[in-house]
């Protein structure tokens, strides 16, 4: 059987990374009694506004043929919303819809990167990022994310690692899985970097309004300087929990989106008018559920935090978005692997390995803050029991 290179460039970063989400499922599913804490899914469904939206689009008939850019009235009020947010205009004509953030980023990295390129990205990543870029033909290129700069990715270490091939630098702000946010001085010194090397600065910022009190966010569109040279995706799938929807978009400069558009017309021709018609009455009106979202993530990772620093000798890095939280296994002698799988059989608790994520992240697991507050209290007590029983084994 012959298949083409691409197939070939993406063979080992399929699902294999999810083999621990895949076995605790099948658990569930025996109906082991186990608490996962793997995956990114919202902690309420899909708000009943929004459900109505989308069936009176069906009901009207919005069922043909879109835009090949996506409908106009939701790239009208991603442009209205943005030019609010980041304090610069944005016109539809900035706009091309897509279904979900990962379609969106796929599109934009075919626009500015291929054969023999390099792409600069933080490392811990989300899992699908290096497949992204290996699919235009280009190479990725790790910037460690270190603990001791909060994993907030530091100009100097990008820097380093720009050479003539380099073309891109992708950003994740807010960050999974850290839950870490870019300050606004260190996308300034990115920002110098991209413009001194004449590189796109793409930026992943699905987590925007998952951001939790006492802390706040900038994305590099707000820096008028690199205007010309910054493109966000984004969708609503965290922020008005409608994951399953994938509806997405990307915003940058217009010049950029008029040559996009044919790679986005050849995958997809546009986003489905009743999911588009349901989404801009979604940026228009606001999101119901992600200050609740907000509220309930924090509480649960200042919960884990709080008892597992006390109750054992694990360590874990507090978030300032998103949805998840770092537990460093270090201190029990175990890599993310061995913990991740140990705790799932013995414990009966399923949790991300942080090798899923990157080569940086060997000690590291990352643990959905979504389950609700019973099913936290019961992770962390036998999170917590698990734990105590390797450091008394360990003496």
């Amino acid at each position: 059987m012959k298949t083409t290179s691409i197939t070939r460039r993406l063979a080992d970063l399929g699902g294999a990374k999810w083999d621990l989400h895949t076995a605790a499922r099948e658990r569930l599913d025996r109906g082991e009694q186990i608490v996962e804490m793997t995956i990114g899914e919202p902690d309420v469904p899909l708000p009943d506004a929004l459900k109505r939206s989308a069936i009176a689009a069906l009901e009207a008939g919005r069922t043909q043929y879109s835009n090949g850019r996506g409908e106009n009235g939701l790239r009208e009020a991603l442009a209205e919303i943005y030019s609010t947010r980041r304090g610069r205009r944005f016109d539809r004509d900035n706009v091309l819809c897509f279904p979900g953030t990962q379609t969106a980023l796929y599109a934009v990295m075919q626009g500015v990167a291929e054969v023999g390129d390099e792409v600069l990205v933080g490392d811990p990543l989300y899992a699908t990022y290096e497949g992204v870029i290996r699919a235009t033909g280009a190479e990725m290129v790790s910037v460690p994310l270190k603990p001791e700069h909060g994993f907030r990715m530091q100009a100097a270490d990008i820097e380093a690692r720009v050479t003539s091939r380099t073309r891109a630098i992708l950003l994740n702000t807010p960050h999974n899985p850290t839950g870490a946010i870019l300050r606004p001085a260190e996308l300034e010194a990115i920002a110098e970097i991209a413009l001194k090397h004449d590189l796109w600065l793409i930026s992943d910022e699905v987590y925007e309004d998952l951001v939790f009190d006492g802390n706040s966010f900038t994305s590099p569109l707000a820096l008028p300087n690199i205007a010309d040279r910054v493109i966000a995706v984004s969708s609503i799938s965290k922020s008005h929990a409608a994951p399953g929807l994938r509806s997405g978009w990307a915003i940058g400069p217009r010049a950029f989106m008029d040559a996009l558009l044919p790679v986005s017309e050849t995958m997809l021709f546009g986003n489905q008018p009743f999911i588009a018609d349901m989404t801009e009455h979604a940026i228009r009106a606001g999101s119901p559920v992600a200050a609740g979202m907000r509220h309930r993530f924090a509480r649960r990772a200042k919960y884990l935090a709080d008892r597992l620093e006390a109750e054992t000798a694990l360590r874990v890095h507090r978030p300032e978005a998103g949805m998840f939280a770092l537990v460093d296994v270090r201190p029990l002698g175990m890599d993310c692997d061995s913990f991740a799988w140990a705790l799932l059989d013995k414990a009966g608790v399923a949790v991300m390995p942080g090798s899923s994520f990157g080569a940086h992240l060997t000690h590291w697991v990352r643990l959905a803050l979504t389950v609700d507050d019973v099913a936290m209290t019961q992770a962390v007590d036998r999170i917590s029991e698990f734990a105590q029983s390797v450091s008394v084994a360990a003496e």
